[in-house]
């Protein structure tokens, strides 16, 4: 007897069965296992701002979040977050009824699907998108709708069809899943996309979930423009941000939701029974983030923009096409002028080859066929790293 339980039914829920380990787990553990530089997983290599770090010491020191912290999330940081809203896109929000944190925009994204769909209801996701989105979907009992960003090589950007995102909408459509500036393909949609939507929104009585955690990187003319400020939507749209990729503290996780009351108190009804509070001191030291002076926003936008622009660059002298992001700090490139077409299998050699571990876009695609040839590089790290990896790119392309 092994002492295992006996059972005729699977332990995994079945809803869950077509997801397993996530593609970041393994392709970490690749980089580990061949001493690679890994430019898969987006998280920085070097801590964000000094004084951050230490209003987050000096809360955990003056006993400040080491016990639970209030359930909506603190109101420092509740306060800090409707400020930040109001004083960047002029929106208005009560810090005690719009405002809620959460671990992440991880578990912002599963207590809202968790919260608002009912088994059966449609979501409307944009394809490739990143991979909780699918799942949360899918634990919620909800059917997810792909609507595929395509490349356009001409301009060297993927676009949204609007007329596709039209005909995916049905009456079992509940809500339209949105992600702006855009994981994986670094798409920042248009004034004109967002205006789009939103009239589809508000014509077809469809709720709006917007993750918007890129919104502090946005490049060259880009602009970011919250789907909570077009017309007929603030009611309708729960946004979603974070504090890890504006202020390179990934590990905090901490994150947020703003929406109108009603919205706010469907998703906190889920967070709760999630993990009902979460990182006590950090949550301080978001909010005094939260106000820091301009300065360090656009010190942070310049400084990921020369990183953008050195591995970009070493990208296309290593033979790739590149997909040259308007926002977030990833790169997708095309290796079909390598040779290659299958991005799972490059990316699973690429550590043995050349040193580097990248990302197969694939996984974000329920049309795994249309991200086939399509791999995600970070470049969030240090520009010596950003360096020698495009040199060992390179090299293994000679």
């Amino acid at each position: 007897m092994t002492g295992m339980t006996s059972t005729a039914r699977p332990f995994l829920n079945r809803r869950l069965t077509a997801f397993g380990t996530t593609i970041f787990a393994e392709m970490s553990a690749l980089a580990v296992r061949t001493g690679s530089i890994n430019l898969g997983q987006g998280f920085p290599d070097t801590d964000g701002p000094e004084e951050v770090r230490e209003a987050a010491v000096r809360a955990l020191r003056d006993g400040r979040g080491n016990q639970y912290p209030p359930g909506p999330g603190v109101p420092e940081l509740r306060t800090a977050v409707a400020e930040h809203q109001r004083r960047r896109y002029g929106l208005s929000f009560d810090p005690d009824t719009e405002v809620l944190v959460t671990a992440g925009a991880t578990e912002a994204i599963a207590a809202s699907l968790l919260a608002l769909l009912e088994p059966g209801d449609e979501v409307v996701a944009l394809e490739p998108y990143y991979d909780s989105y699918a799942a949360c979907i899918a634990m919620a009992g909800g059917t997810r709708v792909p609507v595929t960003l395509r490349p356009d090589p001409g301009e060297a950007r993927f676009r949204l069809d609007l007329d596709e995102l039209r005909d995916a909408v049905t009456d079992r459509t509940r809500l339209l899943l949105i992600n702006t500036p855009h994981n994986p393909t670094g798409t920042v949609l248009t004034r004109a996309e967002l205006t789009a939507i939103a009239e589809l929104a508000v014509e077809r009585d469809l709720l709006v979930v917007t993750d918007e955690v890129y919104e502090h990187l946005v490049f060259d003319e880009a602009e970011h423009v919250p789907l909570a400020t077009l017309p007929g939507m603030r009611e309708r749209t729960v946004t979603i941000g974070s504090a890890g990729k504006t202020f390179s503290f990934t590990g905090w996780k901490v994150g947020w939701v703003t929406a109108a009351p009603g919205l706010v108190t469907a998703v906190r009804a889920a967070k709760q029974f999630l993990t009902y509070v979460s990182s006590g001191p950090f949550q301080y030291a978001v909010a005094e983030a939260l106000a820091l002076p301009e300065a360090y926003f656009e010190a942070f936008r310049a400084d990921m923009l020369a990183k953008r622009d050195l591995l970009a660059a070493g990208l296309a002298e290593a033979g790739f096409a590149v997909y040259r992001p308007a926002g977030t700090y990833f790169v997708t490139t095309d290796i079909r002028p390598l040779g290659e077409t299958d991005g799972f299998a490059f990316c699973r050699s690429l550590p043995e080859r050349a040193g580097v571990v990248a990302i197969p876009n694939a996984v974000f695609y329920d049309h795994r066929e249309a991200g086939a040839p399509f791999v995600r590089f970070a470049f969030c790290k240090q520009v010596g790293v950003l360096e020698e990896a495009v040199k060992r790119l390179k090299a293994s392309a000679a």
